[in-house]
């Protein structure tokens, strides 16, 4: 049970390393490492999925495996959606507080449970719609300063672009749950970086900042631990029961906010950290009964 928590939280670690040094490049009154280069979002997409595409091309050729898998419909689904989400995700890094930009990425697995329901008539419960309320309730809390404020620093469209990053997950989720049973994970983990990296190749060719120094270094560690966080995820949830470690997962929003408020002097109200707080009890809640009821759904 501990190896398992240790492996989630050592990947919640190491998904805000990714997302720190992403709000690092596309900042630059950042006081960290002075004097860097300010990195459009579909850039960092470009590069990290170039990482991604050496690691996993290299693993598949190990294994001897089909690059292109079986199911390629919902593969290229996945890719696609996958894409999408980050590429907004990380403009919300750049335009949002780091705290409120991961909170909202969390949302991701309600709009991964809506989704399931609708394509695979996944049966809501009582317990999963009361968490998805709160998450709600949670969000309006984030947003209410860019509404009541005119001083407010949080923009209301990069809140919505944050929900739709989400949205897209949330696809991307439910794709990886239809694939799973007839493709390799290493197929799956490939088809991202795959559809990402000609079209952010091609927008690279208008809008391209060329990397100097130290930011290949910083360059070359989104894309590294994005497989590290990955792995150790995996190895988490195959290590210990998904309901003990599931609550682990969140514990990247403490460093966002902790960080954001230290070293990018992102200080929030205590409306916005009230909403923070319900959006991840009502991710946390949702998670863990939907996981609990698909392994009792398997047994029975």
């Amino acid at each position: 049970m501990i190896r398992g928590i240790v492996y989630m939280i050592l990947s919640g670690l190491s998904f805000f390393v990714i997302n720190f040094f992403v709000k690092i490049l596309g900042n630059p009154a950042q006081p960290i490492i002075p004097n860097l280069q300010t990195y459009p979002a579909h850039e960092l997409v470009f590069f990290r999925s170039l990482v991604s595409f050496v690691i996993s091309a290299f693993i598949i050729k190990q294994k001897g495996l089909n690059l292109f898998g079986n199911n390629r419909r919902w593969l290229f689904l996945r890719g696609s959606a996958g894409m999408v989400a980050l590429t907004i995700f990380f403009l919300t890094l750049h335009k949002l507080p780091l705290a409120i930009a991961s909170t909202l990425q969390y949302l991701s697995p309600i709009f991964t449970v809506l989704i399931a329901q609708q394509l695979f008539k996944e049966k809501v419960t009582p317990v999963q719609i009361m968490s998805s309320f709160l998450a709600f309730i949670g969000v309006l809390f984030i947003g209410a300063p860019s509404l009541l404020e005119t001083n407010s620093t949080i923009d209301p469209f990069w809140l919505v672009m944050g929900i739709i990053s989400a949205l897209f997950s949330g696809i991307a989720y439910n794709a990886i749950g239809k694939l799973k049973k007839t493709e390799e994970p290493i197929n799956i983990v490939i088809y991202f970086p795959m559809i990402a990296l000609p079209i952010t190749g091609v927008w690279c060719l208008f809008d391209f900042t060329v990397p100097v120094g130290i930011e290949w270094l910083l360059l070359l560690i989104i894309g590294i631990f994005t497989q590290i966080a990955q792995i150790l995820m995996t190895k988490a949830f195959l290590a210990t029961e998904t309901a003990i470690v599931a609550p682990f997962q969140y514990i990247g929003a403490i460093y966002a906010l902790l960080s954001g408020w230290f070293i990018f002097d992102e200080s929030l109200g205590l409306i916005p950290v009230t909403g923070i707080t319900l959006v991840l009890i009502g991710v946390l809640i949702g998670t863990i009964f939907r996981k609990k009821k698909l392994a009792s759904t398997k047994i029975s």
